[in-house]
């Protein structure tokens, strides 16, 4: 997926994904009962299908007609079409072999977007014909998209030119600024010899009409999309060259900046669902919501009527209206909170909008003037925010809301998005702007099995071995013997907890736990038997205790599960005692918090080192043992393979079946992979739907071959995922070290460029 600053290469992919889609077919489906007793008919014609309107094209109706290609290219699934005058986007399959000019009978289905689009089932060649004549256009005209999906020429300077990629394509990218702002293009090059020249001179492009959209499908931008380099015409050189430049202080740039800003202020209207004096305030009309940065001081009350001027803009490819003016017209209109849930939340739909949403309390604190609390929803943690207007204001800050971690909460607050607005790089980083106090509201409280208890658990265990530790100390001064055994027993006990908290190995501790034992009851032989584990200790065997009192005491973790039980043998003519019982209960209390800090640690390394969705390793544990390999491999002198894994069309599942699906086939293609490779062999997750395999016993390339031959047997069968069958297949890209390279990064990179000419050779 491409970056937050990257290029938009699927722009026209994310208008179609946006969730007014699903609004429409539910509309759709509510509208027409008759589509339930016989298909629709099939649409023949360009011109029918700009009649539609979005909710008529969300039914999925089918379609057949003839275009004329304006814009393809290979490998990708963009496609732009032309009739008569009128023009479209079509989601193509990416095997087509295609170029502007082309005559194409299109069949598939409409889909409700930014406007109607089709996706296709099969783009056919059917002949030649005239590529359709440019429109010359200007910034108003594309901005307004009035020539959404039309081809076009636009006139302008250059003012960045770079090679991007996406999905393993490289284009040559352009932001071009025109007469009334900036116009990018997307060139169908990897020719990186022209981007020096083209910096700052005049050019033109020809190409089709897209556009970049914000995660709540409102336009943010225009992008042409370019067909082939020749579509670009130099009209005016730059005057010198980006190398002739003569270098500028760091601290001088700001010196050779020149505004001649045009922007027209435009003026909205809706309710006060957010207001930060000084900052900002979010006003939400309906489905619609806009943050509007403002200096604004004055009161103004959440519920109320407002109007807004100011100067449109796009911050964080979201739409923000900027040095404005807001008014309160002290009318109220309150607007309700919608209840949603995480994946909403990531999806930035909601973005601005005024939302509530339940979780729990992890953590919270405060950090300067703002309040943050850290919530889990739906296993996602994400921040709750609170910003202080006291601060500004030179008055002291109110003492935090304090609620108790595990509690369950219900906030209130603006959706605030942090990073990214496109559906397909991923889930955007949010947080939720509280306007008060009165917008958490604990809803459960915490059950008892919460991290602040257990911390409370843990100080009273603490507490009660320094209490017991006073009564030895008042107890050691009635005999210097006694006063010595006890002082001996008490460094122990804290070591011990010092070695719990350091983590030491628990069967070191376990040790030093019935050595403690014996020590207080006089040498008494005391061992531990750990449930489904080891036994440590001064063991007696069955036949060794013959004749002997046998106590024990069971030790029981804080949930009532049985970790395991200690045993102290003693005469057999000797009575249990209160020293006795009071040594093995404080054993056990030892040994439970040594086990179950244990249990703790390591579930928070493996956390760290394990892919949660597959049980593989992580990126993080995979780069660590790829550098251990190489480190091993240049003392030796030996070879290692590492194989690179892609899975074929694995997007196509997620939106085809959903995530759930997507996620269960992911979890069978690592189990598959897992049981075909050798001891010793490696498996990780790199990313989504990327894994790696790690072959250090490996003497050449025929046998790292014949690993990848074994996880390519893996896709032969269907991949039951809860009745949806899938038929995977995988990319298999293989590098030796130190033949292909020599480092972490030069390893990787060749198994990457060798996997992705395994799936061009596929896609071919």
């Amino acid at each position: 997926m491409r970056n937050l600053n990257g290029i938009r290469r699927q722009i026209a992919r994310i208008r179609r994904l946006a969730a007014s889609e699903w609004i429409a077919v539910f509309a759709c489906m509510a509208l027409g009962s008759v589509a339930a007793f016989a298909a629709p008919a099939t649409i023949t014609s360009l011109a029918a299908i700009h009649k539609l309107t979005n909710e008529q094209a969300a039914q999925s109706l089918p379609v057949a007609f003839e275009a004329t290609v304006a814009y393809y290219s290979k490998g990708d699934q963009d496609l732009f079409v032309e009739e008569g005058g009128l023009a479209i986007y079509v989601q193509a399959p990416v095997t087509l072999d295609l170029v502007p000019g082309d005559r194409v009978l299109v069949k598939g289905i409409t889909r409700g977007s930014f406007r109607p689009d089709i996706v296709a089932d099969s783009v056919t060649r059917i002949g030649r014909g005239p590529l359709p004549a440019p429109v010359i256009a200007n910034y108003r005209q594309l901005i307004r998209a009035d020539l959404d999906c039309m081809r076009v020429t636009v006139t302008g300077q250059v003012r960045s030119a770079n090679l991007v990629s996406y999905s393993r394509m490289v284009n040559l990218y352009l932001e071009i600024l025109v007469d009334g702002g900036y116009v990018d293009a997307d060139i169908a090059t990897h020719d990186d010899s022209m981007s020096r020249k083209l910096l700052d001179s005049e050019v033109s492009v020809t190409g089709s009409v897209s556009g970049k959209f914000d995660s709540k499908n409102q336009l943010t931008g225009v992008v042409i999309e370019v067909p082939t380099i020749a579509d670009l015409k130099i009209l005016k050189p730059a005057a010198s060259s980006r190398d002739s430049l003569p270098f500028t202080p760091m601290d001088e740039i700001l010196e050779h900046a020149f505004v001649n800003d045009q922007t027209e202020r435009v003026r909205v209207e809706g309710t006060i669902t957010y207001y930060l004096p000084g900052s900002a305030v979010v006003l939400q009309n309906g489905a619609k919501s806009l943050w509007i940065e403002t200096r604004e001081t004055k009161p103004m009350a959440i519920g109320d009527k407002a109007t807004a001027s100011g100067f449109p803009d796009v911050r964080n490819s979201l739409l923000t209206l900027t040095h404005a003016e807001v008014e309160d017209s002290h009318s109220r209109a309150p607007v309700a909170p919608a209840a949603i849930g995480w994946d909403q939340l990531s999806s930035g739909t909601n973005a601005f909008d005024l939302i509530s949403i339940e979780g729990q309390v992890v953590k919270q604190s405060r950090e300067g003037p703002e309040d943050e609390y850290v919530l889990s929803s739906g296993g996602h943690v994400f921040s709750v925010r609170y910003g202080h207007p006291e601060q500004d204001l030179n008055l002291p800050l109110p003492p935090m809301k304090q609620i108790p971690a595990g509690a369950t909460v219900r906030v209130t607050g603006i959706s605030s998005v942090s990073y990214g607005s496109n559906p397909f790089e991923g889930p955007v980083g949010f947080d939720v702007l509280l306007r008060s106090y009165d917008d958490i509201v604990v809803v459960a409280e915490p059950g008892w099995l919460n991290v602040s208890n257990l911390s409370r658990l843990v100080e009273v265990l603490i507490l009660v071995v320094f209490v017991f530790g006073l009564r030895v100390v008042w107890t050691e001064r009635k005999a210097r013997r006694h006063n010595a055994t006890m002082a001996y027993i008490e460094r122990r006990r804290g070591k011990i907890l010092e070695n719990i908290n350091n983590s030491r190995p628990l069967a070191e501790i376990l040790e030093s736990i019935t050595e403690l034992v014996s020590t207080r009851l006089r040498g008494a032989p005391c061992w531990i038997e750990v449930q489904d584990g080891a036994t440590l200790g001064n063991h007696l065997s069955g036949a060794g205790r013959t004749g002997f009192r046998v106590a024990q005491h069971l030790a029981v973790g804080r949930s009532g599960t049985h970790l395991g039980t200690i045993f102290a043998v003693f005469d057999s003519h000797s009575k249990p005692s209160h020293d006795e019982t009071e040594a093995l209960t404080q054993a056990a209390g030892l040994a439970t918090l040594a086990m179950e800090t244990s249990h703790l640690y390591a579930d928070l390394v493996h956390r760290s080192e394990f892919d949660l969705l597959t049980d593989v390793e992580n990126r993080f544990s995979f780069d660590r043992h790829l550098d251990n390999a190489i480190i091993t491999a240049r003392q030796s002198a030996g070879v290692f393979g590492l194989l690179y894994v892609d899975l074929n069309e694995f997007k196509q599942v997620n939106d085809g079946y959903g995530h759930r699906i997507g996620d269960l086939y992911l979890q069978q293609v690592a189990s598959r992979m897992k049981h075909q490779l050798r001891p010793g062999d490696l498996l990780a997750r790199l990313g989504g739907d990327e894994f790696a395999v790690l072959i250090q016993d490996v003497r050449n390339r025929a046998a790292a071959e014949e690993v990848a031959q074994r996880l390519e047997h893996c896709f032969d069968n269907f991949f039951d995922c809860e009745g949806v069958f899938v038929q995977g297949s995988a990319s298999i890209g293989i590098a030796m070290y130190p033949a292909d390279g020599t480092t972490k990064d030069s390893v990787l990179s060749a198994a990457d460029a060798s996997m992705y000419v395994v799936k061009q050779t596929r896609a071919q």
